[in-house]
């Protein structure tokens, strides 16, 4: 069943994380349907040296061999990854840190990480001659659908909730997608774009519901060791709605210690979410929702996410790399926004600002020590929330 190996993309084939079982990757594939769990690209890693990075362009396909496009001129990019790492003196001075590192994901096309998952799953897609792709989103998602697809030619519909903002619904007009408001948070915009992918025939590239947005997202691990030199954090906190990043960056962390690019303990991983929406904090305390779990909306659109499929991959990563999840209030999501702003001249996006809150909350908690790095995540851009 293993495809083979090109000189330009090392995966072979696609796996069931529960079950292990193979799926073909030279065929349009949506999820493990086994074990009703995401699927997961392999690779054939072999001695690879990090000096092939040498020269290579800064974006995410320099890691081009440990990703799933097999021929070149199928790439869809617009020059997604290498988002830079900023050092925090003020505030780590402040709350008693060795060092907090900013990792801004604000500088990627379309202003949010969501690029480097779409341009591996667009550029996937064009392989694989897919033409029409539907997507739910809470918002910068569908942003970055609608514009790869329009640079790949592919037919894009994108599904939204009705109040997400209108600067988010306004940039799939203008790249051309087909847009669909929805009452309700991104799991009703699930079911509608499964009943359009039933009717029509288009490929559903919801998180996790196909195997190469994890892929783009796994880049963030790659370039997290390169920038500090091969030396990763002791703690990364993550705001997490659908955890697609979260996953990809364990995948890689991984891939790179078979690799030999990087040794030593992997980084304790913490998952942020909001009080309006935590379903992987319920589940990590509780080991289970409650009968009556009742999400709301939050100012992160993109934690609105009430069921995330990839549930069980990530209560796993939590523990495994004896991380935690935790809940932050809309108040103080709010307040991390300001306090960013004037100490270090830096606007987060509401999702940024629940990781820095998160943060913070660990630190008081003595969950983060003083002889720590940590690092946290901006999401997304600013000035698309208004």
């Amino acid at each position: 069943m293993e495809t083979a190996v090109s000189s330009y993309s090392l995966a072979t084939d696609l796996y069931c994380p529960a079950c292990g079982k193979q799926y073909d990757a030279d065929s349009i594939q949506t999820y493990a349907t086994c074990c009703n769990q995401p699927l997961v690209t392999r690779y054939a890693i072999s001695p690879l040296s990090k000096s092939m990075l040498n020269n290579r362009p800064l974006n995410m396909w320099r890691y081009h061999e440990l990703l799933p496009v097999h021929q070149k001129q199928h790439i869809v990019s617009l020059g997604e990854g290498w988002t830079p790492v900023f050092p925090l003196p003020s505030l780590a001075a402040r709350l008693g840190i060795k060092k907090i590192l900013l990792k801004d994901e604000s500088f990627n096309p379309t202003g949010s990480f969501k690029a480097r998952g779409i341009s591996a799953a667009i550029s996937k897609a064009k392989e694989l001659g897919i033409t029409h792709c539907v997507m739910p989103t809470a918002g910068n998602a569908g942003g970055a659908l609608s514009s790869y697809a329009a640079k790949a030619q592919i037919n894009a519909t994108v599904i939204m909730p009705r109040h997400t903002p209108e600067t988010l619904k306004e940039e799939c007009r203008l790249y051309g997608a087909s847009l669909l408001l929805v009452d309700g948070l991104i799991d009703a915009c699930g079911r509608k774009a499964k009943e359009i992918c039933a009717t029509t025939g288009a490929f559903d590239m919801s998180t996790l519901k196909e195997p190469y947005r994890l892929e783009g997202k796994k880049t963030l691990g790659y370039e997290i060791a390169e920038q500090l030199k091969w030396r990763l954090p002791d703690v990364i906190v993550y705001p997490t709605g659908g955890g697609t990043g979260l996953i990809g960056m364990w995948k890689a962390f991984k891939e790179m210690k078979e690799l030999g690019w990087i040794n030593g303990k992997l980084p304790r991983m913490i998952v942020v979410q909001s009080d309006h929406c935590a379903p992987m904090v319920q589940l990590f305390e509780t080991g289970h929702l409650p009968a009556h779990f009742s999400p709301e909306p939050t100012i992160a659109y993109g934690l609105a996410v009430p069921h995330p499929f990839a549930k069980d991959m990530i209560q796993e990563i939590i523990r495994e790399s004896s991380g935690t999840a935790i809940a932050i209030s809309e108040e103080a999501i709010t307040l991390a926004t300001r306090e960013l702003a004037t100490e270090e001249g830096r606007l987060l996006s509401p999702e940024g600002s629940a990781a820095y809150a998160g943060l913070k909350k660990l630190i008081e908690k003595d969950y983060i020590r003083e002889d720590e790095t940590v690092l946290f995540f901006n999401t997304g851009s600013w000035y698309k929330y208004r």
